[in-house]
C-alpha cells in the first residue's frame, strides 16, 4: 500500500473483526477509562478496525473558509482527508491531508488543477501521525486494544482527566481527555509534532474543545468540534484554533 491510495481503497482494506464490546472485558481499568468507553461504545456493538466519516465546517487559512469533507481512519493503514474549501465563497480549493503506512503527505490544488500546497517528507509524516493520535476519538475501539495503558491522575465533581497511551505508526501517542461524569469527552490534548508559527518544527500542545455528540453504529464520538495549536493556553483562541467542524455521518466497519 502506498501514499497514492484512494479513500475507497484505503477504506476496502479495513479488516473486519470478531470481537465485540462488553465492559466486563475491562474491569481492570481505571474508573474513568471503563466510564469513558461504556459512554462511547453500546454493550454488543462490533469492535471497528476503521470509520468513514462526512463533515462540514470552517478552516483557518488567512481567514476563516468553508469546506466540506470524507475521511477514512483505518487502523490498521492510517487516514486519509478529502476535502473542498472555497476561497472568497466560490473559488474551490481540492485536495487530502494523509498519512499510509507511515508516509504523511499533504496536497492542494486551486479549482483542482493547480497546485497550492504540497508538502511530504520526515516532518510532515510525524505531524500527520499526531493527528491520527488525536483522531482515534472517532475511533473509539482503539482504546479496547492491549497496547493501551490508562492513567487517570485525578477527578473532582464535575469532570475527570483520563490519559490513554498508545503507540500508532512508530509514534507513542499521550493523550490528555477531559470527560464529565456521563463519560461525555469534553476535551481532548496532546503534544503533537509541528510549526504552526512557521519556526522549526517541535512537539506543540494540540487540541481542542468538544461541544456536541451523536451516535452511529453504536459509537458514540464528538461531532461539533473546534481544534488547534497551544490547546490549554490563551494562543489557541488568539492564533492557534484553525478547525471548526462538524460531523454529518460516521459508518463502521
Amino acid at each position: 500500500m502506498t501514499k497514492q491510495i484512494s479513500l475507497d481503497a484505503l477504506w476496502d482494506s479495513a479488516t473486519s473483526q470478531d470481537r465485540v464490546f462488553h465492559l466486563d472485558d475491562f474491569t481492570h481499568l481505571p474508573e474513568a477509562a471503563r466510564r469513558y468507553l461504556e459512554h462511547a461504545i453500546a454493550p454488543g456493538t462490533k469492535l471497528a478496525s476503521a470509520v468513514r466519516l462526512k463533515m462540514h465546517g470552517e478552516i483557518k487559512l488567512k481567514s476563516w473558509i468553508p469546506f466540506k469533507a470524507e475521511q477514512v481512519i483505518c487502523w490498521e493503514h492510517g487516514l486519509i482527508w478529502s476535502a473542498t474549501a472555497w476561497m472568497n465563497s466560490f473559488l474551490p480549493i481540492v485536495g487530502s491531508d494523509r498519512i499510509i503506512d507511515g508516509i504523511g503527505a499533504m496536497q492542494w490544488k486551486l479549482l483542482g488543477l493547480f497546485p497550492v500546497m504540497t508538502a511530504s517528507g520526515s516532518d510532515i509524516t510525524r505531524s500527520a501521525i499526531g493527528r491520527l493520535q488525536s483522531e482515534s476519538l472517532w475511533l473509539p475501539s482503539v482504546f479496547c486494544g492491549d497496547g493501551v495503558s490508562w492513567a487517570s491522575p485525578d477527578s473532582s465533581d464535575l469532570d475527570s482527566n483520563l490519559h490513554p497511551s498508545f503507540v500508532v505508526q512508530g509514534e507513542r501517542a499521550e493523550l490528555d481527555f477531559t470527560l464529565d461524569q456521563t463519560g461525555c469527552l469534553k476535551t481532548c490534548k496532546l503534544p503533537r509534532w509541528g510549526n504552526p508559527d512557521d519556526a522549526e518544527f517541535r512537539y506543540v500542545d494540540f487540541g481542542g474543545i468538544l461541544e456536541e455528540e451523536g451516535t452511529f453504529c453504536g459509537y458514540t464520538i464528538p461531532t461539533r468540534l473546534r481544534i488547534g495549536w497551544y490547546f490549554g493556553s490563551d494562543r489557541f483562541e488568539s492564533e492557534g484554533e484553525f478547525f471548526r467542524g462538524t460531523i454529518d455521518d460516521a459508518i463502521y466497519r
